[in-house]
């Protein structure tokens, strides 16, 4: 759960669920994330068993990116809340209260 907390990491899974696999392909799914923290949070998750990562022998080497069956069952975990906050960030795009104290009841 440690790595899971840090910042950046729930972003990178729920990109990896989606089916990115390079690099970019993740850099350019999570906004405002840079290059470096990138690095340094796929070698978390992947010391954390979380996330495989796998070295094609091909010219230029080609590297990519996967969650492991532990990594996506956590995702499977992270699913709900991700549902939570998308919906939260929805209403208040749309300009909708978002406050403790804006609730009718």
């Amino acid at each position: 759960m440690e790595v899971v907390g840090r910042r950046w990491a729930s972003g990178i899974l729920l990109a990896l669920g989606l089916g990115a696999e390079r690099f970019t392909e993740i850099e350019n799914r999570v906004q405002g994330l840079s290059g470096r923290m990138l690095t340094v949070r796929l070698r978390d998750l992947e010391g954390a068993g979380l996330v495989d990562r796998i070295v094609e022998p091909t010219f230029p080497v080609s590297i990519r990116y996967r969650l492991t069956e532990r990594g996506v069952e956590l995702l499977r975990a992270l699913q709900p809340i991700a549902r939570y906050a998308q919906r939260w960030e929805d209403k208040a795009a749309a300009g909708e209260p978002t406050t403790p104290g804006s609730v009718s009841r």
